[in-house]
This record gives C-alpha cells, sequence and structure tokens, in this order.
C-alpha cells in the first residue's frame, strides 16, 4: 500500500545585504537537491519544495555563504555578510578611485603589507618580490636596498621599462627608498591595458599603486616596530691566499709557455728526477729560493713577506658583518570627523662592504577631516631624509691584489700600491674611504592636499594639488693626503640641485543604481602637471696653503670650475571612465585618455588613449548553480591603447625634456684686442643633436584575457591571464651621418611584440583550530620579438636584431677547450694562434676564420620564466611561520671568469678567484687555461644561470591577549627572519647568480607593540 505523496509548497522570500538594501542575482538552492533558483531584481524569489524542514542555501558574489532552515515557514528574509574567503569584497585601486574585487574587470594583483610583518620587509621591492605574478624585482645588494620593477617583461629599447608609481593616487614621482614599508596598507599592481589606461601617456610599462594607512577606531593607537640584525656574505669567492697563490702562479707561468714545467717549482721540492742543476738551467745564484720567487714574478716586497711569513688576507679586511637596525613608531585612529595616522621611522644599514653604509629619516601624515555635511578635506604628507654619503672600501681591487703585499707603509700610512706595481691595476683598496670625503643627502618632501565636495545628484567633486620637492647635496673631495689622489693640491665639487613638481587633479564622479540591477559608475578627470630642475656645480682644485677644509672652502683652489643646467616640462591630461555592472554579473568599463606633452615635437605634443574591458561572472547564471565543486568563476577580456613619454638621456639617466629640439652649444676661445692683451670670448654652435617636430609617444596596443576562479569550497583559487601587446614608435637614439652636421636624432623608428602568461594560485590546505596552512604560487613568462628597427637591417651594435627577442645572445658557440691531440686541426685557424686549453669556437662556415659569419643565436640573458611560491603557517594561534621559494629559470649570464684571462696586465700581476683552470695534467673542457689565448676574436662565456632562491624564512610568537590585557597592551610580536636564506643554481658556481658580487644574508629579531 503506497504512501500518500507529499504536496509541495511555495517559499518565498527576500535576500538583503547588511544595510538593508535587496539583492538581485543571488543563488536560491535547495540543500542536497538541484533544485535552485535566482533572486528577482527586488531581492525577492519564489521556490517549490516538498519539505517544509529544507535548508536553503544563499550565495552571491562578495557575499560569505549563509544556510537557513526554513522549519515550516513558506516566507523569509535574509541578510548576507561581506567579506568572503575568496576577498571579493575587498577594495582594489583601479586608478583615480577604488572598486571591488568582484566588480574588477582588468588585470589587478594585489598585496597587503600585513601580510609580511614577519618578513619585516625593508623596501616596496621586498613587499612585491615573488608575491605578484608578472611582476619581477631585480636584486639590490647595496645598504639601501630595493630592487627594480619590471611588469610584464621588457617592452622598449631605451626609453624607461620602469612602472609608474601611484602613492595614495596620486602619481609620484620620487624614489621608492623614501616610502616607510611599515606605513603601507595594500600595493596593487595594475597589468593589463584597460587597468593602465587611466594613466594612459604614462602607463604602458604598468602602475604599481601603493596605499598607506589611515586612521581607524575610535580609541587612539600606538604601534611601535623596531628591529636589529646584521648582513653576512651569503656566498664566498675567496682569492688565492700564501702558498695556493704561489702555486696558482706558478702554473700562471706554465700556461702557454715552452720552457719547462719545473722551472717554477719551489727548488726545496723539486719533481722526481728533477736535479738542481736542471732547475737552475744555465742560471747562477747564490739563493734559489729568491730566484724561484723571482720567477714567479714577485716583487721585492712580496718576496719579504714571504720569507718573513707575512700576509695580508684582504678578503677578510675589505668585507665584514654589517650591522643594521630600522625602527618605527606610528600612532592613528578616528575621532568624530576627523581620521589622523602619524609616523616617525629611522633606519640605518652596514654594508658587507667596509664602510658601507646608508641611513634614512621618514616620516609621514595622513590626516582627513569632514568639515562639514558637504565637504571633505585632507593632506597626506610624507618627507624623507636620506644620507647616501659613505665611500666604500673598492672591493673590485680584490683580484688585483697580492697576499704578499703591504696594505701600510712603514710611516703607517696606506700604501697607494700594495707591491709597487706602478702603473698596473692594483691599488690599494682603502685609499678613498680612508682620505677622501663626500657628502650625498637628500631630502624630500610628497604631499597631497584634497577636498572632496558632494554635489547634488550623487555627484561628487575632488581636488587634488600634490606638490614635490627633493633637494639634492653631492660634494665630493678628492684630498691631496689620498696617494692615489695625483692633483697638487687636492680637487673638491660641490653640486646642488633643486627638483620641485605638482599636479592638479579635478575630478567629477558619479555613481548610480537604477532598478538594483544597473550600476553605473563614473569618473571624468582633468590633470595639469610641471616639472622642474635647477642644478648647479662648483669645483676647484690645487688648494692653497692646503685642502684640509675639502669641499667646505671651494673658493680657495686655483682652478675654479662652474656649470649649471635648468630643465622644465610640463604636461596635461582629460579622462573619462565609465564601469558599468548589470546584476553583478556582468561588467563594462570603457575609458579614454588625451595627454599632452611639452617634450616632444611640435607636431605630436598630444596623443589619445582608448580601452575597453568586459566581465562575465558566469558562476551568477543559474545554470551554473548546480556545480558544487565551482564556487566562482569569471572571464575578463580587455584591449586598449598606453603611452610610454619616459625618454631618458642614456649618458645620465635623466628626463630629456628638450629631446625633439636642437640646442645649441657653448664654448670659448682666447683673443687678443690691439693692446695684446688676451681675453676670453664665448661662442655658440649648433649641438650634437638634431631635432625632430614628429618626436611622439611610444605606443603600446594590448589584449589581455583573464579567469578568476574558485573551486572546492574556496580551498583553492587563483587567476590566469594571457596578454599579447604590440609596442610602436619606440623613442631611440639614432646615429645621423656626419654630413648632416649632427650626431643623433631621438627618433620613433621601432616596434616590438611582446606576449606573455601569468598564473597565481592560493590554496588552504588546512584549517583547524589550531593549524592552519596556506600556500599561494605564482607564475609568469614573458616573450617579445622586435618587428621593427630603424633601418631594415639589424643593430649589431646594439644587439637588436629584428625577428629575435631584445635580450637574445648572439656570440660564438664554445663547443669546449682545446686539448693537446687536437693541435693539428687547431693549426688551420692561421690568424689564432691557438693554444692547448683555449676555448674552441665553432667555425660554422668552415673557412678556419672566426667572423661574423660564425656567430649564432643560442640563448637570453632575461629567463624564460619566473616562478614564486609561499607557504604560510599559524600554529596553536600564537606562532606564525613562513617561507618563500623564488626562481628564474632557462636564462644564460656571462661567464668570462672561464676563459682565466684578465687581459693585457695579464695574471703575472695580478691574483684571482679560486676558479678551476685547464692544464695538461687536469685537461678540463669547460675552463680555459691561465692567460689562455681569444682565438683570434672577442667572445662571451655564458653560462645557465638559472636558480632556485629560499628568499624568506620568519619565524614570529604573539603574546597571549589575556596576558597583554593586564599591562594594558594591545598585542605584542616577537619575530625572526632570515632573508637570503639560501640558494641553489643549476649550473653557476660563481657569487651570486643573480649578482657578479658580495651578496648579503639578512638575519633580523624584532618586537611589534600595540597600545
Amino acid at each position: 500500500m503506497g504512501g500518500k505523496a507529499r504536496s509541495r509548497v511555495d517559499v518565498t522570500g527576500t535576500v538583503k545585504d547588511a544595510g538593508g538594501v535587496a539583492m538581485p542575482g543571488v543563488g536560491v538552492k535547495v540543500k542536497g537537491t538541484q533544485l535552485s533558483v535566482v533572486t528577482d531584481a527586488d531581492g525577492r524569489f519564489v521556490l517549490k519544495t516538498d519539505n517544509p524542514n529544507a535548508i536553503l542555501v544563499f550565495t552571491s558574489i562578495g557575499y560569505k555563504t549563509k544556510e537557513v532552515e526554513l522549519a515550516g515557514k513558506t516566507n523569509i528574509t535574509v541578510s548576507l555578510e561581506e567579506e568572503d574567503a575568496k576577498g571579493l569584497s575587498e577594495v582594489v585601486v583601479i586608478g583615480y578611485g577604488t572598486a571591488s574585487r568582484k566588480d574588477v574587470t582588468g588585470a589587478i594583483s594585489s598585496v597587503k603589507a600585513t601580510q609580511l610583518e614577519n618578513e619585516n620587509p625593508q623596501s616596496v621591492a621586498d613587499i612585491l618580490k615573488g608575491n605578484i605574478a608578472g611582476l619581477s624585482v631585480s636584486l639590490n645588494t647595496s645598504a639601501k636596498g630595493g630592487g627594480d620593477l619590471l611588469v610584464r617583461g621588457k617592452s622598449t629599447l631605451t626609453a624607461s621599462s620602469s612602472p609608474l608609481i601611484v602613492l595614495d593616487g596620486i602619481i609620484y614621482n620620487g624614489q621608492l627608498a623614501d616610502i616607510n614599508p611599515n606605513d603601507i596598507e595594500t600595493v596593487d599592481v595594475l597589468k593589463d591595458a584597460s587597468s593602465l589606461a587611466v594613466y594612459g601617456a604614462k602607463a604602458a610599462t604598468g602602475v604599481v599603486a601603493i596605499t598607506t594607512k589611515k586612521g581607524k577606531g575610535s580609541k587612539p593607537s600606538i604601534n611601535f616596530n623596531t628591529n636589529v640584525g646584521f648582513a653576512e656574505l651569503a656566498q664566498n669567492m675567496r682569492p688565492y691566499t700564501g702558498q695556493g697563490f704561489l702555486d696558482w702562479r706558478a702554473d700562471v707561468m706554465r700556461s702557454g709557455a715552452t720552457t719547462p714545467a719545473y722551472l717554477y717549482n719551489d727548488p726545496r721540492n723539486l719533481p722526481a728526477g728533477v736535479t738542481m742543476t736542471q732547475w737552475l738551467n744555465g742560471q747562477t745564484t747564490t739563493d734559489p729560493v729568491d730566484l724561484w720567487l723571482n720567477r714567479l714574478g714577485l716583487v721585492a716586497n712580496e718576496k719579504a713577506n714571504y720569507l718573513a711569513g707575512k700576509t695580508v688576507n684582504w678578503y677578510d679586511e675589505i668585507f665584514r658583518t654589517g650591522f643594521r637596525q630600522d625602527h618605527t613608531i606610528s600612532m592613528s585612529g578616528s575621532k568624530e570627523e576627523i581620521s589622523y595616522y602619524m609616523s616617525l621611522g629611522y633606519q640605518k644599514n652596514q654594508n658587507l662592504i667596509e664602510n658601507g653604509e646608508y641611513s634614512t629619516v621618514r616620516t609621514r601624515l595622513n590626516l582627513e577631516s569632514q568639515v562639514a555635511k558637504f565637504l571633505t578635506v585632507g593632506a597626506n604628507v610624507q618627507y624623507a631624509d636620506r644620507d647616501e654619503s659613505a665611500i666604500e672600501a673598492d672591493w673590485s681591487q680584490l683580484i688585483n691584489l697580492s697576499p704578499y703585499g703591504d696594505m701600510y707603509n712603514p710611516d703607517g700610512s696606506l700604501r697607494r700600491i700594495p707591491t709597487d706595481d706602478t702603473g698596473l691595476n692594483a691599488r690599494n683598496p682603502f685609499l678613498d674611504m680612508t682620505y677622501n670625503s663626500r657628502m650625498n643627502r637628500q631630502n624630500t618632501l610628497f604631499a597631497s592636499l584634497f577636498g572632496k565636495v558632494n554635489l547634488p545628484f550623487g555627484i561628487t567633486y575632488q581636488l587634488n594639488f600634490s606638490p614635490g620637492i627633493d633637494m639634492y647635496r653631492t660634494f665630493n673631495h678628492a684630498s691631496s693626503q689620498n696617494p692615489n689622489v695625483l692633483t697638487p693640491g687636492g680637487s673638491a665639487t660641490r653640486a646642488q640641485e633643486t627638483r620641485y613638481n605638482w599636479q592638479v587633479d579635478n575630478l567629477l564622479k558619479w555613481n548610480k543604481t537604477f532598478a538594483k540591477i544597473h550600476n553605473f559608475d563614473v569618473t571624468l578627470l582633468a590633470n595639469a602637471e610641471k616639472y622642474q630642475t635647477w642644478w648647479t656645480q662648483a669645483g676647484n682644485q690645487g688648494f692653497t696653503p692646503s685642502d684640509v677644509l675639502g669641499y667646505h672652502n671651494i673658493g680657495a683652489g686655483t682652478t675654479p670650475t662652474v656649470s649649471s643646467e635648468d630643465k622644465v616640462y610640463t604636461g596635461n591630461a582629460l579622462m573619462a571612465r565609465l564601469n558599468y555592472s548589470l546584476m553583478n554579473r556582468y561588467n563594462l568599463t570603457l575609458s579614454l585618455r588625451r595627454d599632452g606633452y611639452s617634450v616632444f615635437g611640435v607636431n605630436f605634443k598630444k596623443a589619445t588613449f582608448p580601452a575597453a574591458a568586459v566581465a562575465w561572472t558566469f558562476t551568477e547564471e543559474s545554470f551554473m548553480k548546480n556545480i558544487n565543486w565551482l564556487n566562482y568563476g569569471k572571464l575578463r577580456l580587455s584591449y586598449g591603447i598606453n603611452g610610454n613619454r619616459d625618454l631618458r638621456n642614456i649618458d645620465n639617466g635623466t628626463v630629456d625634456p628638450y629631446a625633439a629640439l636642437a640646442i645649441l652649444a657653448g664654448d670659448k676661445y682666447i683673443s687678443t684686442n690691439g693692446s695684446g692683451i688676451a681675453s676670453s670670448t664665448n661662442t655658440v654652435a649648433n649641438g650634437t643633436r638634431m631635432a625632430n617636430s614628429n618626436l611622439k609617444w611610444e605606443e603600446t596596443k594590448a589584449f589581455n584575457v583573464g579567469l578568476d576562479f574558485s573551486v572546492l569550497k574556496d580551498r583553492i583559487s587563483g587567476s590566469i591571464d594571457l596578454y599579447d601587446k604590440t609596442t610602436s614608435n619606440l623613442l631611440v637614439r639614432q646615429n645621423v651621418p656626419d654630413v648632416t652636421g649632427y650626431g643623433y636624432v631621438y627618433s620613433n623608428l621601432a616596434k616590438i611584440k611582446n606576449h606573455g602568461m601569468d598564473i597565481s594560485l592560493n590554496s588552504r590546505n588546512m584549517n583547524t583550530e589550531n593549524f592552519k596552512w596556506n600556500t599561494s604560487f605564482t607564475m609568469s613568462f614573458s616573450r617579445n620579438k622586435i618587428v621593427q628597427l630603424a633601418f631594415p637591417a639589424d643593430d649589431i651594435g646594439n644587439g637588436w636584431f629584428i625577428g629575435r627577442d631584445i635580450n637574445v645572445i648572439w656570440d660564438y658557440k664554445i663547443l669546449g677547450v682545446w686539448q693537446e691531440n687536437e693541435m693539428t686541426e687547431a693549426a688551420k685557424y692561421t690568424k689564432a694562434a691557438i693554444k692547448p686549453g683555449d676555448f674552441k669556437l665553432q667555425d660554422v662556415d668552415g673557412n678556419y676564420v672566426y667572423d661574423n659569419n660564425d656567430k649564432q643565436f643560442f640563448g637570453y640573458t632575461t629567463p624564460r620564466y619566473i616562478f614564486a611560491m609561499r607557504n604560510e603557517f599559524n600554529i596553536f594561534k600564537n606562532f606564525d611561520m613562513s617561507f618563500q621559494l623564488l626562481s628564474n629559470w632557462g636564462q644564460l649570464k656571462q661567464y668570462n671568469t672561464a676563459k682565466n684571462q684578465p687581459g693585457s696586465v695579464g695574471f703575472a700581476r695580478q691574483n684571482s678567484y679560486v676558479v678551476p683552470y685547464w692544464t695538461p695534467g687536469n685537461p678540463l673542457n669547460d675552463y680555459a687555461r691561465l692567460n689562455s689565448g681569444t682565438s683570434g676574436t672577442s667572445f662571451n662565456v655564458y653560462r645557465d644561470n638559472s636558480f632556485i632562491r629560499l628568499n624568506s624564512v620568519a619565524l614570529a610568537y604573539s603574546l597571549p591577549k589575556d596576558l597583554l590585557g593586564k599591562i594594558k597592551v594591545k598585542s605584542a610580536k616577537i619575530y625572526a627572519n632570515v632573508n637570503n636564506a639560501a640558494v641553489w643554481a643549476k649550473d653557476w658556481n660563481f657569487w651570486d647568480p643573480e649578482n657578479n658580487g658580495p651578496t648579503p644574508r639578512y638575519y633580523t629579531l624584532g618586537l611589534n607593540v600595540s597600545l
């Protein structure tokens, strides 16, 4: 007997957000079934179910999933909370404004500085390194730190490839070193043409948008972050010392020589079968040891020090363990209509190199006040004082110095050349730091003063005025006490520069929702800017009666010089952007910007940069609601045109505001009047630069397709972006024929294509009460190709080849090393004078002559792939641990050290790093003999410098809150970290794979306290 069938009931309801606003497009599903509906424009829904106690599941992007049991109810009202695990409700910078991540149509990646607190980032570069797909950060080993940023590979030849920096919504012309990382809240990196287009002429190389902390909370909060640490050498590349130096020097003399090898052996320890008579080789001496040392090339004081058992360990004298400290105190809060954040920071870092150091004082004030219901005013002000005056020991002298030389003269003064080899390369590495003096101070002020007015119809108007002042003082004194300063009376210079720039932004914004499903967000901009710099330098030499006052008394010299240079450029822009959203599901962005820039030619002072993007959140469609494993999915598509105006003078790296103009060059000549009195007369003539009235912006047309997703109950989320860019009208400095009367002209003469992929993945591996483990992974690659150059032919001089990567390697391919049994074949290269132990180059055309016809394309100097992985652990709520791995893969790097050939001086008066070398008894095939030949041509050795770096390891302990509450402390954390903890290289064993020199490993111990 069958049971009575259940009757279906209609369940109705309304879904609202936390503010009580109806939410259209919310998915409503009966848990455990395939039955689902979507709320209408008023947030209402109707569904039928035969279970009066069914559980309904409500989902919407940017909101927490909520389950509600009917318990017999047929009409319910549900409120959804924001901030889900995917972070879709978090705010990101989109240029001249912000947006929720769920509404973003462009390729924007973000990192919160608070995520990295335990790793104690010392710069903006440290915050970004390895955390943004498509952004590479170079290694900077100076005491100052930092690193160059590159977004989505190189797409220019000579213009700047650095991204535009935007600080709190304002274009920032200063140095990243002046921004205290402790002040940073978030950093957003804008990568595709649509998100970049609002910055038009400046944005082709990407945008890094930095947002600093603002006042929060009704009670004042004081935070103190202090840490100390030290820097030590991460890798050792030691030169030869003691007996090892003598053994190496003996092989130097043997290499390529026709004399018997035993002549360079210690006469007190001759090889078996070699007599003293043979060793003397016809020479007479009463002191065979002295003769032996002469054969090795040692000079008088080297021999004396050898006999006395005295050596200098130049390596340990030059390198040291550097002390580091960083302290920041900040206060923030919000009371009634005023919010504030202020900070003061001091940082002082010693380098690995003796006397190398850097210090800075940085302060910030962020203030905002609602002075009336319709008016808000505020200011963001940043000031920094940088001291880069230190003169480091010259560590590059390391391989020029003999361990048997002398650092000091008998009177205790520094010896100019430790072995008195006049005219050779060696110099005492401590001369300049001991005798010379320098002041290199920079004081910078950057501010943004703003006012916001609420107008009728939901329109807001904002005025930003952003002045920046940079004051540079670079004073240098080359003392006459310095034995390496050959100018009698010494010399000194005083250079001072003031840079002043201002920007004005007029912003109109309108945001309106119609029929609860149509949202319009409009931004209009009118911008103007001006940049000026004033530079003056005075110099003198031959100070009398002495130069003891150095650069403090520049007028006391006998040969004064003075020079100056002032520059100015202006710019302006109009911009309009529309963001449209339909049902929080379909998004459209349209933008148009028109820029003007005084630097360019009279025919191209202005340019227009349009862009468009669409996005579809397909998981909000009703037919996608039943796919349980897919929690979120959005497709993005964008196309746009961006510009690059950052044309730099390749001689000094500064902006050249007169690049489109020909410049008159001034000079002087001596003339005499009728009385025979000489006088100096000024004259002018055409300079070397030709004018170009058609000079204009580099222009990048870019296409991007992206996918944002979250799967398996948000356990795995991420994004994938593919892009294709074409940059035309590349700015190049082109040489012109002498017949023109000029040397060069700035032109738009090249084109480059660039394409690649960015991948970001985040996973929540474990999430229990006492153990959490999250992983983030990024991977990116970028490929470029030169499509066009100034002339149809390749530019061999600059290494630019049509159809090839900008950083392609074109050189001779090395097949190995010539061995002794191959000399018959080697002799066919009559112009090469090849000897056993020289590198063997591939003769492509087989004519036994090496020339450009034998050079090949066989690699790249930039990484083929960039990877990063970061793991974060929280244990028992109070312990945090993290580590990050970085990897550059597939690139080659010059390794000419493998030639064992220092140049014209040769090894006979030098030292060397301890690296392998070919000998008849050790016939290597990847290192040449000492003082190897060049095979009759100039070539470079390349090795794969792919690497994996353990970039950071951090551990932190947060003191229990119940304990802190008793002493009125909000939070306290003790942290320790190691940066550049280890590196593994595939085929590189010379210094660091990213740096041809000493690379630091940093150890830090710190305390972070909030009151």
